[in-house]
């Protein structure tokens, strides 16, 4: 069977006028939304799989690149969590989602896990429970300025200063800016209950050289919801982006949306 053709790239204001790159392919609800990783974008092979497989199924979905990332405007350096939330949260209203109506099934991939969390509490608070028919975490990674930088690092960004470290993926070296580190401590969320109840699924490699598989299983813990499962793959990296944890993705994402129904 010949592949659908994707939607294009286009681009809408964001909530602080920045112009926001995003596809968004109408079908079906609930609206899949992925929500990339740190310094990542929506061309990445994950989040294209999931557009590429909604489209196939008559799916709602919507991919979207952070201010400073990928095809939108502004600077890396002023983005935090709480800017990035905010943009989620208006281009999911702009595609008339986020209701009772028409629920998201949102899905993040490592910081986009953390970010995941903040975007549900933020529908849920504002819209109820029947907005959010659920999560899938991909090395999910909620909290990491609390585990992921050791004391030396973080006096380096409480100073003020911008934190350069090696990046095993590229031949830059990723920078952590003082304000996204001060913002992100502010949304800390694994110390206590998260008043999310809508099934969640939590994929992670157990080979993860940047965020701890136990992270997932501190997240399970910390979620209200009783319809929680995690997969471990044992011989999985990071990214989980062959084609068989993208397998596992999408195979994880119908059995969500079938629950869902």
């Amino acid at each position: 069977m010949a592949e659908t053709a994707l939607p294009d790239i286009a681009f809408a204001s964001g909530p602080d006028g920045l112009s926001l790159a995003y596809r968004h392919a109408a079908g079906a609800g609930p609206l899949i939304v992925f929500l990339p990783g740190y310094m990542s974008n929506m061309a990445g092979s994950k989040a294209e799989a999931v557009l590429q497989w909604a489209v196939d199924n008559g799916r709602g979905c919507l991919l979207l690149d952070y201010s400073g990332c990928g095809k939108s405007a502004g600077r890396f350096a002023d983005g935090t969590l709480s800017r990035w939330r905010g943009e989620v949260l208006h281009l999911i209203e702009q595609a008339g989602a986020g209701t009772a109506e028409t629920p998201v099934l949102l899905i993040g991939s490592s910081m986009g896990g953390w970010l995941m969390l903040l975007v549900a509490g933020a529908l849920v608070q504002a819209e109820g429970d029947e907005a959010l028919a659920g999560m899938i975490g991909i090395a999910a990674a909620p909290d990491f300025t609390s585990w992921g930088y050791d004391e030396k690092q973080r006096a380096v960004l409480a100073g003020g200063k911008v934190l350069y470290e090696d990046n095993p993926y590229g031949p830059e070296p990723t920078p952590t800016h003082p304000g996204f580190f001060a913002d992100a401590e502010a949304q800390l969320l694994l110390s206590d209950p998260l008043a999310i109840h809508a099934p969640v699924r939590l994929l992670h490699g157990q080979r993860d050289a940047d965020v701890p598989w136990e992270t997932s299983i501190r997240l399970a813990h910390a979620l209200a919801g009783e319809d929680v499962r995690i997969a471990l793959v044992k011989d999985g990296d990071h990214r989980l982006s062959r084609p068989q944890d993208i397998a596992l993705l999408l195979s994880t994402l119908e059995e969500l949306l079938t629950a869902s129904h």
